[in-house]
């Protein structure tokens, strides 16, 4: 059987600009098990679930593995922030690149949104004080300068064990309000500094910072090939308001593309259909987010669009205004989702799931402690599926 017209677009080479071709369109984006140790170890269940999704996408990245202890974003998340993470994390990149995808490692610190360090240390970092009530009551402690030249230092040393580790590259994240989205935003900066909200150069140098530290690293250390990925939020909203522009991000990207040899660009944010999401304000009111970061970075680096891609229909849409598609959630319940498109049997992509399946599709028991919510604000697999992975962790 063949691919199906319509979806051969798909299905083109791409060639990044550190001249990686890859055999297709798709990518398998972030997603946590839950199924590290406590400690942030790569578990068996973590290669037995990479392991059946080694074939299904050319390109692939590890769900978000924190940098330090108070950057942890998911209790049972990998951790890369110390040497005795390595041993694992090479396992796990052989795993992901077995049938020959590219793996990447997402590097990541979840500044106050780190919920387990508030529980284990009683204390979680940002760009400026807050005082926040949930999930009770405590103050977000403003990061010193000290503190952010450590967290910069965090990031390279990551990078480090990353490609000591085999990985094919790192992937910085600064979306969906992780620390480095903070201190971009005027919502949770207020800072005075050179890294404050005195301008748009202030408030992009922590991201430009990190960046710059990570690509010395990779100048330094990694193969001539090593993948550089940047994730970011176009535009931040709450209600009516706005934190930042898309011309704020954008001037970041130019920024960010001077200093470090990024190879691509995913954009990212909060809700159903992100791939589809429109400006809330200013000249590009009511563009599409994509097609306007697509039309900026005018073929500099490839744009990846993430965000609900569910479908093959979704999956071509989403092409229009990018280069490749992520998809997460849909490869949890179908990892030959691509194989299915890609052999004219796109009919027979199912995103639901039995515990009869668990052994084929190994999921682990532990699987998405904390991000089954998350899945209910998408809504990429249905409401029978999500409710299956809340009865595993039951």
């Amino acid at each position: 059987m063949t691919i199906t017209d319509v979806y051969k677009p798909l299905f083109h080479s791409i060639t990044l600009p550190n001249g990686i071709e890859l055999a297709n369109r798709f990518v398998l984006s972030p997603m946590i098990t839950n199924s590290s140790t406590i400690e942030g170890y790569v578990t068996k269940e973590d290669l037995d679930y990479n392991a059946r999704r080694a074939s299904s996408a050319p390109l692939q990245i590890t769900g978000a593995a924190y940098i330090e202890e108070y950057g942890q974003l998911f209790e049972y998340g990998y951790s890369i922030h110390d040497d005795r993470c390595i041993p694992g994390l090479k396992k796990l990149a052989q795993t992901m690149k077995k049938d020959g995808a590219r793996a990447i490692v997402q590097l990541t610190h979840a500044g106050r949104f780190s919920k387990i360090a508030l529980r284990d240390f009683g204390v979680v970092y940002g760009p400026s004080r807050m005082d926040l009530k949930s999930p009770f009551e405590h103050t977000v402690l403003p990061m010193t300068k000290r503190k952010i030249q450590h967290v910069i230092t965090h990031y390279a040393d990551a990078t480090r064990r990353a490609i000591q580790a085999g990985f094919d590259g790192v992937e910085i994240s600064s979306a969906q309000r992780l620390l480095i989205q903070t201190f971009f935003s005027t919502f949770s900066n207020e800072r005075d500094d050179e890294y404050g909200v005195r301008s748009l150069e202030n408030r992009s140098a922590f991201g430009l910072e990190i960046l710059e530290a990570v690509q010395k690293v990779i100048d330094e250390e990694a193969p001539d090939d090593f993948i550089l990925g940047f994730r970011g939020t176009p535009e931040e909203t709450r209600g009516n308001e706005v934190g930042y522009s898309v011309d704020d991000f954008l001037y970041f990207m130019d920024r960010a593309l001077e200093i470090a040899d990024i190879q691509y660009l995913a954009t990212a944010s909060w809700g159903k259909n992100i791939y589809k999401q429109k400006i809330r304000q200013g000249k590009y009111e009511n563009q599409y987010m994509n097609q306007v970061v697509y039309n900026h970075v005018a073929g500099r680096i490839p744009v990846m669009a993430t965000g609900g891609i569910n479908s093959p229909e979704k999956a071509l849409e989403a092409l229009q205004f990018s280069d490749m598609v992520g998809l997460s959630t849909p490869f949890v319940t179908e990892p030959d989702f691509v194989l299915k498109i890609q052999e004219g049997r796109e009919h027979e992509i199912d995103l639901g799931f039995t515990p009869t399946e668990l052994a084929d599709l190994a999921i682990p028991e532990r699987a998405f402690k904390d991000i089954v919510e998350l899945m209910d604000i998408g809504g990429s697999l249905s409401e029978e599926a999500r409710q299956e992975l809340r009865q595993l962790y039951k």
